[in-house]
């Protein structure tokens, strides 16, 4: 593991990710803190529909502009 990745609070990962798909409308309703696996400090983002998946690749296309 990287010293930028022993930086990085997996609490503060979640929000920040949060954060920015609310600003583009999207929601991640399983996105979490996989707390299976502290030592690894893995963030979970669960499962979405299809159509939730596609608008997200959407927004990462654009950089996040809507």
């Amino acid at each position: 593991m990287t010293k930028e990745q022993q930086d990085i609070d997996p609490r503060a990962a979640v929000e920040s990710l949060r954060a920015a798909l609310a600003g583009t409308g999207i929601v991640l309703p399983s996105l979490a803190v996989d707390i299976a696996s502290p030592r690894l400090r893995l963030v979970d983002l669960g499962r979405v529909r299809a159509d939730v998946a596609a608008r997200l690749a959407d927004a990462l296309r654009k950089g996040g502009r809507e």
